[in-house]
């Protein structure tokens, strides 16, 4: 990883491109190996790859790996009940966006 993307990395917008892996998600998420391999099973994140070895992330996971744990620290939920409140989230910001859109017509 160069000096580039580690700043990308601390601040919370990430392109979409930039791949991680994961160690380097690790790194930026203050999680273990572990934890992302739990998040994974769950669903919060989709890695690249066909082996944790080789594993590639997209910058998004930082965002999703982050929401995971404050959901888990602050509403006490597990790594599934932290997978579908994201992506119930997701879906909320999606549709809210449409409505915005047919707002302006």
């Amino acid at each position: 990883m160069n000096d580039e993307q580690r700043k990308l990395l601390s601040g919370e917008v990430l392109e979409e491109d930039i791949e991680l892996t994961l160690a380097e998600l690790c790194q930026a998420c203050h999680v273990t190996t572990d934890d992302i391999i739990e998040f994974v099973e769950y669903g919060v994140v989709e890695p690249r790859g066909p082996e944790p070895a080789r594993w590639r992330f997209r910058g998004v996971s930082v965002k999703r790996i982050r929401s995971a744990r404050r959901l888990e620290r602050d509403l006490g939920v597990n790594a599934a009940g932290a997978a579908l409140a994201l992506d119930l989230l997701e879906e909320i910001e999606w549709m809210r966006s449409r409505l915005h859109r047919f707002e302006d017509w």
